[in-house]
């Protein structure tokens, strides 16, 4: 028996490998968000020029997701985790090394493309572990990217409060390093499923289409939404990616089947992915900067960024502890019920916290509440996507579900900043969010948990797939994965069973 083989290393290990290094990867999210203010000083350059250092990080994390999904696919996720994990240490080498704003933003960007390493080390749980251990363990690494980046925070503000902030970038060098090398040594090589061509005008076309429409997102604040270079981009963006649609559904061997992203299954689990990645990106950027708000305003409470990483930090624990609850319930009841569960408790979480604003203790139970409930949902997102694809195609279905939840995070990072900066008070020389305008982005976040609520209702109850094994371990006709070099599993209409 190989000394990679699943079986010799156990599922345990292969399971907390990926989950080790969708923490690392996670991790470069948060990574600079303690050093945002001192970015221009640091690195000699405008403020608009520094937020490219987590701009092309956003966008290079959007872009890489459906495409390393596919390449997963077609010739090995292994090789897809190892070459993922290489771009994020040669990408924290490089900023740990440089002063100047281009190197850094160029090794941010390597360090975005690492994000793959998610999706697909998800959709390679399917494949290399027995089929009841299946649901667990996509349950923990989902929450994974929740945990790298609740943890990141006060990770961060204590290195940058105690060392140079060229330790951050060294500390992820060393982390994705270690990664490396376990996913080198302990995890197995499953035989890639499809052989055909690479679509690289298609792989062009929707990186194109996702930086055009995505740029004017996250930077519209700054250039002004309604300015040309916004509105051009918008509608670049639109049509790029309408064109990049048609030329899909044309070519025989697409980088996204999109005839299996409209069957309903997916659409509405990837339409719902977008309101929970807003919900919950929104409790990033909204309660530190409650809780970092000075005294004097009346509702500030005055912490520094290290407290208020801290006050963030029981959330990811709280997500990583609800991950086993979650895939308890899909094995219940189903992942569409895991899903409703969890995108109601973050609207609650939301209701709670317009009442829990004035202590610390309050802000950290709405970010456990919010916390739990993305946990739970960020679970059932992926087993409901493979219960609903074709075994030859879940590490790009997981990267286009990856794409949505950071379609809305970047959403919400620009739709919080408009509202904080719009709705603000002047306190000496500086002018800081007033309480009403954090109250208005807990309304928003209710409201997207709200749309997101009604879009999970419109995904059938249950999928049935014929001879595909599903994330769950327990809802699939099949008992194990499909083995190697059997026929590509597809899902037509006659073969679905669908229960509403």
């Amino acid at each position: 028996m190989s000394a990679t083989s699943p079986r010799t290393v156990g599922p345990g290990v292969v399971t907390g490998v990926i989950a080790l290094s969708g923490v690392v990867v996670s991790l470069m999210q948060t990574l600079v968000v303690p050093i945002i203010p001192q970015l221009p000083r640091l690195l000699d350059a405008e403020p608009s020029d520094a937020s490219w250092v987590i701009t092309a990080t956003l966008l290079a994390a959007a872009v890489v997701t459906p495409i390393a999904g596919r390449l997963g696919d077609m010739y090995g996720k292994r090789k897809v985790l190892v070459g993922s994990l290489v771009s994020l240490v040669a990408g924290s080498v490089l900023c740990a090394v440089s002063d100047a704003l281009i190197p850094v933003i160029v090794g941010r960007v390597l360090q975005g493309l690492a994000t793959g390493v998610i999706p697909v080390g998800i959709s390679m749980l399917r494949d290399v572990l027995p089929a009841e251990r299946v649901g667990g363990a996509v349950a923990l690494v989902s929450a994974s990217l929740g945990v790298g980046g609740a943890i990141g925070l006060p990770l961060s503000a204590a290195i940058v409060e105690n060392a140079d902030w060229h330790v951050l970038f060294w500390l992820a060098a060393g982390l994705g390093a270690a990664c490396l090398a376990l996913v080198v040594a302990l995890l197995p090589a499953p035989p890639s499923r499809a052989v055909e061509r690479f679509d690289t005008v298609g792989a062009i076309g929707l990186a194109a289409g996702l930086v055009l429409l995505l740029l004017p997102v996250t930077k519209g604040g700054d250039w002004g939404w309604t300015s040309g270079s916004t509105l051009g981009l918008f509608a670049g963006g639109v049509v790029v990616l309408v064109l990049w649609a048609a030329y899909e559904v044309r070519v025989a061997q697409p980088l996204v089947d999109l005839r299996v992203t409209v069957r309903r299954p997916v659409l509405f689990t990837n339409l719902a992915s977008i309101l929970v990645g807003f919900a919950m990106y929104a409790m990033s950027l909204t309660l530190p900067q409650l809780l970092q708000s000075p005294g004097a305003t009346g509702y500030g409470l005055g912490q520094s960024t290290l407290m208020a990483g801290l006050a963030l930090a029981p959330g990811g624990l709280v997500m990583m502890a609800l991950s086993p609850v979650s895939t308890r319930i899909t094995a219940r009841h189903g992942a569409r019920t895991s899903l409703l569960i969890g995108v109601a408790v973050i609207g609650l979480g939301y209701a709670v916290g317009l009442f829990l604003m004035a202590e610390v203790w309050q802000i950290v139970v709405t970010a456990v509440i919010v916390s739990g409930g993305v946990g739970i949902a960020y679970a059932a997102m992926p087993a409901l996507i493979m219960d609903a694809v074709p075994v030859t195609e879940t590490a790009s279905a997981n990267g286009v579900n990856a794409l949505m939840r950071s379609i809305g995070t970047s959403t919400s990072s620009a739709v919080m900043a408009a509202i904080l900066a719009n709705m603000t008070l002047r306190l000496g020389p500086v002018e800081v969010p007033t309480e009403n305008g954090f109250r208005v982005t807990y309304v928003v976040a209710m409201v997207a948990a709200a749309v997101g609520l009604l879009l999970t209702l419109a995904i059938p109850r249950a999928v049935r797939a014929t001879g595909a094994t599903g994330a769950t371990g327990a809802t699939a006709t099949a008992t194990a994965p499909q083995a190697p070099g059997s026929a590509p599993t597809d899902l037509p209409s006659s073969n679905t069973t669908e229960t509403r």
